[in-house]
């Protein structure tokens, strides 16, 4: 039986070639005059985009800053460099051009900016919760985290190395423009890191025990096929339109929460469990999600065994076997033989990181504290279940 749900996605996405010339307009349409820019690499200005975007704030009469440095797992340090910034610049419009890291550090910086009396942080840590946001827009030039569209944000608090996530539709963009060809360039490891964690978002929404919908189920397994067709094709043939443009658009409707109408809100107990290993080892998240999701999947799929037939059946195409289980670990495997074949790692050791059992304990324990203890839908884990599934990962 489904749940009752709310749907709320009132990001404006403008696709295709050359749309990024439409960001000034855009920004002047939501009432931006002074302009905090968020990027991360310098390949936006190698490659002309910053250039194409700020003559369309200069067109506008839009003043702007720019912001650089954001990295992957994005660091709350550049936060709150931004937040000084956009202070002292009276910005009243952050935008992002990049990818996840670049939008989340601006949907951070954007809270930060809304209620200057607060530390930020403490939106991440969960001790409050935001009552204001600036408007955020951005250019997207990697497909992968969805947060173009989505209310999330993930921030790393390197001091304490604790990878934490807050979510709220203050934080939404107003705009996003997406141009598959800005994603051309991206080294395969990324291209494909990104298809693996657009994948993930939407089998966090898929795995539950919860209630589900025939409609969502039958969106959330046409993603994951069309997710996988497309990651393969991008393996071989990077400067494929077609196929980055259905991988863009894919990252985006996997994680506007409409894979998620009708369940219970979904698991999302592998994504916690990465957000562990890429605050202690600053790995790739995609790849990260790939080197967990095997082993959380064997620890769990008894107690989730008609959602895990189902994904076997209906996304990988495997002739059921007559007992459940067997067909639920014929699925699993599948998933991990897609992800060898894009070049994704499905074991710690094979993401290039061999925890310590200290380690490991220690993962699980911060794992617990910021779940609140307990976390999953497919089956809740404690713990001595994180524990147990990172060792398993090794």
């Amino acid at each position: 039986m489904s749940n009752n749900f709310e749907f709320f996605s009132p990001t404006k996405v403008l696709f295709g070639t050359e749309m990024e010339k439409q960001t000034g307009k855009q920004i002047k349409a939501f009432g931006g005059k002074n302009v905090l820019i968020v990027y991360g690499s310098e390949r936006v200005r190698k490659n002309g985009l910053m250039e194409r975007v700020l003559e369309s704030l200069d067109l506008q009469e839009i003043s702007y800053i720019l912001l650089g440095g954001v990295v992957p797992n994005p660091h709350l340090d550049l936060v709150y460099k931004g937040i000084e910034l956009g202070k002292e610049r009276r910005v009243d419009f952050v935008l992002a051009v990049g990818g996840g890291s670049a939008i989340d550090t601006a949907k951070a910086i954007a809270y930060g900016l809304a209620e200057p009396k607060y530390d930020v942080w403490e939106l991440f840590a969960h001790t409050r919760k935001a009552k204001a946001c600036l408007p955020v827009g951005s250019v997207l030039t990697i497909a992968a985290a969805g947060s173009e569209t989505s209310m999330g944000s993930v921030i790393t608090n390197e001091v304490t190395a604790d990878k934490r996530a807050y979510d709220d539709d203050l934080a939404r963009p107003k705009f996003a423009i997406m141009n598959p060809e800005l994603t051309f360039n991206l080294p395969d490891y990324q291209t494909e890191s990104g298809c693996t964690d657009m994948m993930m978002h939407t089998m966090e929404r898929y795995f539950t025990n919860g209630g589900n919908l025939e409609i969502t189920d039958m969106i959330s397994e046409g993603l994951m096929r069309n997710i996988m067709k497309y990651a393969k094709i991008l393996h071989k043939e990077p400067d494929n339109y077609e196929a980055r443009a259905e991988v863009m658009w894919s990252g985006s409707l996997a994680h506007n929460n409409l894979t998620g109408c009708g369940n219970d809100g979904g698991d999302f107990s592998s994504h916690k469990l990465e957000h562990e290993i890429g605050g202690m080892f600053d790995v790739t998240h995609g790849a990260g999600l790939s080197a967990i999701w095997g082993s959380w999947a064997r620890y769990v799929y008894k107690n989730c065994l008609h959602r895990f037939v189902r994904f076997a059946v209906e996304v990988h195409h495997i002739v059921p076997d007559n007992e459940d289980e067997v067909t639920a670990l014929m699925g699993i495997k599948a998933q991990e033989e897609f992800y060898k074949s894009i070049g994704m790692p499905i074991s710690l050791k094979e993401l290039g990181i061999t925890p310590s059992h200290e380690q490991l304990k220690e993962m699980a324990k911060r794992c617990s504290i910021a779940c609140g203890g307990k976390s999953g839908s497919a089956k809740v884990l404690e713990e001595n279940d994180m524990y147990e599934i990172y060792k398993m990962a090794l």
